[in-house]
């Protein structure tokens, strides 16, 4: 199987997402990839328990894209051998009363993981600059002081936006929150092929909405929001990974490996050391264990 380099998803100059390919071969068959997986998730899982135990660091998890990308089956197989208390999954819907009640990051920030955990956010805070962009008359609904029209909702106004998005990621990074977020590269094609399979296939239906059809003819405008999201905001602090999402077994190995990959190389986290006592004393302990 094709050994890959993270580097080559990273965002690290301004793209433009109509060349960058939906698909990636990796030299395998679907088994392959998915045995390959296993041993990836299981490393992830044991790290897992170390970063638990260093108690210094927080990893935040953000998934993005396009309805049926792949998010949730992402997530249910790339964090199988994680231990529950050491993840939290939030699935961020349309905000509540008691959120708009807020400012718009307040219920991403009260979602942030304590040092030691790991938290995945299914859609995350850039929803804030991609379906409120492409629908502008949602932010009425926040109830901004200098918003009372749609027409105040101008450039300027998005640019504030990523500003205030950029400083949220700026602070939690300086305060030991590892940064990822991962963007699930779908194509027109694909999202066809998988809201059609959720159509025909009894046990799908219910992932059906009108919604979608009415979303995807926006198609052209998501994609030059998550664009430009992507382009202003992906930092050596909080990288964008652009993911080639038509084949799922694909993406999510990728996924799961750009996280192996790059949280190895933090050689300060490991398991605390016990104290010279306690080490010295080892023996004793076991002793008396042993002795009841």
């Amino acid at each position: 199987m094709k050994k890959i380099n993270h580097e080559d998803f990273r965002v690290s100059n301004t793209i433009e997402l109509s060349k960058i390919p939906t698909t990636y071969n990796l030299e395998a068959d679907e088994k392959k990839i998915e045995k390959e997986l296993e041993k990836v998730r299981e490393k992830l899982g044991k790290f897992q328990d170390t970063i638990y135990a260093h108690d210094k660091y927080a990893v935040l998890i953000c998934l993005q894209g396009m309805d049926t990308a792949g998010k949730d089956s992402l997530i249910r197989e790339v964090f199988k051998d994680f231990n529950t208390r050491g993840i939290v999954v939030h699935s961020f819907k349309v905000p509540t009363e008691l959120e708009l009640g807020h400012d718009y990051l307040w219920r991403h920030y009260i979602a942030l993981p304590q040092r030691g955990r790991f938290s995945v956010f299914n859609r995350t805070h850039y929803e804030n600059v991609l379906v409120t962009r492409v629908h502008p008359e949602y932010i009425l609904g926040e109830n901004l002081p200098d918003v009372n029209a749609i027409e105040d909702i101008n450039d300027k106004f998005w640019d504030k936006r990523f500003e205030q998005i950029r400083n949220f990621e700026k602070h939690i990074a300086e305060n030991g929150t590892l940064i990822y977020k991962f963007y699930l590269h779908l194509s027109k094609e694909e999202q066809k092929n998988r809201l059609l399979r959720r159509l025909e296939r009894r046990e799908k239906n219910w992932k059906f909405s009108k919604a979608d059809l009415k979303e995807r003819k926006l198609w052209n405008e998501y994609q030059y929001c998550y664009q430009d999201a992507i382009n202003k905001t992906s930092l050596p602090h909080a990288p964008w990974y652009v993911i080639p999402a038509d084949d799922k077994p694909t993406a999510r190995y990728i996924v799961a490996r750009t996280l192996y990959n790059t949280l190895k190389k933090f050689d300060d986290i490991r398991e605390p050391e016990l104290d010279e006592e306690t080490k010295a004393n080892l023996d004793l302990y076991k002793e008396q264990l042993e002795k009841e």
